[in-house]
């Protein structure tokens, strides 16, 4: 690739910092093409998925969406047989993201930018698009760092036995080994059991921490599934993942991010 093909998308919600990028990559690299300004981090994957850029600049901190759960989203849903971005990852003061970052696939640039550090992002980048035959595995290299950047439960966490759930008038408790599986829907999770489906007023995000994850696997960034209930993964001609439960007729798609869960022991 040449660099004068080399198209690049920011995501900044502060309008001020993302002119001061866009300024010094245009004075730095004169012939990378900035694609478009995403303004938080769903128009971020919207706008990826539509232009599919090669290289992203993703504010850690944004609305909607964060830059890493953004990333998530895109992993998950990034067209096969197109290459993946060259993921940039921009923080204030996100010291965790740091020390993952510091010999990982994507880079980091802090705000406010230097242009002296910018200048190292640009030669890397630059670089890493010159391996074309390294460029087909960057999904992968991603879908490995966003793994590691996954915070863990928090030590000591109480986990739930039964699930609160209104069903008409009624609440209803759903013992959390009943499960087979929590699906998000918007600000609601979907509750799935053999016999029923009930909504909870919470995130996934919230609910999570709660959750024994020896016991439930997040296999999807909006499905959560009860290992115990898993009878098979099954990979189809083109790759795709899905797992099958005991007693349930629905096949449940497996993300990039979550297949290595199913590898053979």
């Amino acid at each position: 690739m040449t660099n004068t093909s080399v198209r690049a998308l920011i995501a900044e919600d502060e309008p001020v910092l993302a002119y001061a990028l866009v300024q010094a990559l245009q004075h730095l690299w004169p012939a990378l093409q900035i694609s478009g300004v995403a303004e938080n981090g769903v128009a971020a994957v919207r706008e990826a998925l539509a232009l599919r850029p090669d290289i992203l600049f993703l504010d850690i901190k944004m609305p909607g969406k964060t830059g890493l759960e953004a990333a998530q989203e895109l992993a998950e849903d990034w067209p096969d047989g197109t290459p993946f971005p060259l993921v940039v990852f921009v923080t204030a003061y996100d010291e965790y993201a740091l020390q993952a970052f510091d010999h990982a696939a994507a880079d980091y640039v802090l705000k406010p930018v230097s242009d002296a550090r910018l200048e190292k992002t640009v030669a890397r980048l630059q670089a890493r698009l010159g391996q074309t035959q390294e460029r087909g595995q960057e999904l992968a290299r991603i879908v490995d760092q966003l793994r590691s950047l996954v915070p863990p439960s928090p030590a000591g966490t109480d986990h739930l036995s039964f699930i609160r759930a209104a069903v008409g008038n009624q609440i209803r408790m759903i013992p959390v080994a009943e499960v087979l599986y929590f699906e998000a829907t918007d600000k609601y999770v979907n509750v799935v059991t053999v016999d029923s489906e009930s909504l909870i007023r919470t995130s996934l995000k919230e609910l999570l921490p709660q959750l024994d994850d020896r016991q439930f696997w997040q296999i999807h960034r909006g499905t959560v599934v009860n290992a115990h209930r898993i009878e098979a993964a099954v990979r189809d001609d083109s790759g795709k993942l899905t797992v099958r439960l005991r007693g349930y007729s629905r096949s449940l798609p497996v993300s990039r991010l979550f297949a290595h869960l199913f590898r053979q022991m």
